[in-house]
């Protein structure tokens, strides 16, 4: 039997009131929407549909001190969506949290891995 293997994600959340504003997930769609240029192209490779897409970026519009998009409309090949620099500082001070508690835990992570089964 082959062995699989043991993953760790640490899964930040940033709530206002009942309203999750910054998770896991948001970020997975902001990185999409910068690399794809598009909210429904974000949506596509992460499995969602644009309504949901749409609903989380409303959310965080919502919830934070500016939007996290640009959106364009029109043209010929459609509109588009850029993200903004409160979107990009968002991202990267995310990022750099789960980095810096993955470094601050490493002993306390690596005493649970050694709880985990192999198998």
């Amino acid at each position: 039997m082959p062995r699989v293997k043991t993953d760790i994600q640490l899964r930040l959340r940033l709530k206002c009131g009942d309203q999750v504003v910054i998770g896991p997930g948001k970020i997975a769609l902001l990185e999409a929407i910068g690399t794809s240029g598009s909210i429904s192209a974000a949506a596509r490779a992460l499995g969602m549909s644009y309504r949901r897409a749409w609903l989380l970026v409303d959310e965080m519009n919502r919830g934070l001190v500016s939007p996290v998009i640009r959106a364009t409309t029109g043209g010929t090949r459609g509109g588009g969506a850029t993200l903004t620099d409160v979107a990009l500082q968002i991202i990267e001070r995310y990022r750099a949290v789960q980095a810096t508690a993955l470094v601050a835990a490493a002993d306390d992570l690596s005493a649970l891995l050694q709880l985990v089964a192999e198998r």
